[in-house]
């Protein structure tokens, strides 16, 4: 069994791949027009953020957005540039919203002193709001639509959706 599966394994090591294979010049999935092969350009950076202050929550418990640049900021286990204004002791000083407490409480429910390791990586929740287009087209409705639209309901006699 080990012996015909390390021939193979050899075998597939000295054949001859060629870009014109039919596996390997389709698309790779992962971009249009893209093969396996092929080295295309990425698609331009969305612009800078918008200057617009603090954007509206379309939800409760929804991470709010960060209204600035964060390009060159370092995140990694050592360093978290985020927490240079936004943790307890800076953001009164440098007038940034302290994080939210949610950001001090681990696994188990328990308050800690320091952010815990699962809330430490920002951009795991928040990202920078900038002026991207939508990658897929979507039918989201914030949460005062949602309860505009059944309130207009219920006043016509709609009733529920």
């Amino acid at each position: 069994m080990i012996r015909s599966s390390m021939f193979l394994l050899a075998l597939l090591l000295v054949l001859p791949v060629s870009a014109d294979d039919e596996y390997f010049s389709g698309p790779d999935g992962l971009r249009k027009g893209g093969t396996l092969y092929q080295n295309l350009p990425a698609p331009p950076m969305a612009g800078e953020p918008r200057h617009s202050g603090r954007e509206i929550r379309n939800y409760p418990e929804q991470p709010p957005v960060i209204p600035h640049s964060i390009r060159g900021y370092q995140v990694d286990r050592r360093h978290n540039r985020c927490l240079e204004c936004h943790s307890r002791s800076a953001a009164p000083n440098v007038g940034a919203p302290m994080i939210s407490v949610t950001h001090f409480v681990d696994r188990d429910g328990q308050t800690r002193a320091a952010v815990v390791p699962s809330r430490y990586f920002c951009t795991q929740c928040h990202v920078p709001q900038t002026d991207a287009k939508p990658l897929v087209e979507s039918d989201f409705r914030s949460i005062d639509e949602v309860i505009q639209g059944q309130s207009a309901r219920r006043a016509t006699g709609g009733g529920r959706p």
